[in-house]
């Protein structure tokens, strides 16, 4: 049974039940993050810093945990190679 390079890398996907269970153990920032990530687009560290009104370093920390618990995802930004975007796993 082979997988092909392109399920290997599809992202897990989550049904909302298991995202808002896997959620609640979670601080409060990285609830908030999960909330401003519930949009269309996939945002950057930067962007949602703006829109949560938190600090960098919190975001940070709320990415990071919210991507242990498998609940966001991440690519590099087709606008800015360097910077890398985020979006929830639902």
């Amino acid at each position: 049974m082979s997988t092909s390079p392109v399920e290997a890398n599809d992202p897990v996907r989550l049904s909302e039940s298991e995202f808002r269970e896997r959620l609640r153990e979670l601080p409060p920032s990285a609830k908030l993050i999960a909330k401003v990530l519930e949009g269309e687009e996939p945002l950057s560290q930067g962007e949602l810093a703006e829109e949560s009104l938190l600090p960098d370093r919190t975001v940070r920390y709320a990415l990071n945990r919210l991507e242990e618990s498998e609940l966001i995802g991440s690519r590099y930004s087709f606008k800015d190679a360097r910077k890398q975007v985020y979006y929830r796993n639902t």
